[in-house]
């Protein structure tokens, strides 16, 4: 059974939507359960280069890991910015522009090459459009 088709989905409490390139956008979800606890989905959704839909990777972060995957988060970004490329202007690559669909202020970030946080793939079918990528 797929997860898009599971009666268990829970709705988004708060979203963030983050455009990052052409092909790649980031989705921040904050989900309830039916206890009325909370926990976060970070989803990476990347448009297919042969232009046949989009690959859906997402994490699932949990309430009791948030100040460890931030702090975690946070010194893996800092070690690459202080020892692995120190000359590197990495706001150079960041552009703050209103979005037209959405009224919401979109970050494009350079394409990185490689991903590094992957814990669930979701494959989406060929027919599905761009839109249904934005109310995802």
């Amino acid at each position: 059974m797929s997860y898009d088709n599971n009666d268990k989905k829970q709705e988004s409490v708060y979203s963030k939507r983050i455009k990052a390139g052409k092909r790649r956008t980031y989705f921040l979800d904050v989900r309830s359960t039916k206890a009325n606890d909370y926990f976060v989905t970070i989803t990476e959704s990347r448009k297919r280069a042969n232009d046949d839909g989009y690959d859906r990777h997402k994490i699932f972060l949990y309430k009791e890991d948030f100040s460890k995957f931030c702090e975690g988060l946070q010194e893996v970004i800092q070690h690459v910015k202080t020892e692995l490329m120190p000359n590197f202007d990495f706001d150079a690559f960041n552009h703050y522009y209103p979005d037209a669909d959405t009224q919401e202020v979109v970050v494009e970030i350079a394409e990185p090459h490689s991903t590094g946080l992957q814990s669930h793939s979701n494959n989406q079918t060929a027919n599905q459009s761009s839109e249904a990528v934005d109310k995802w």
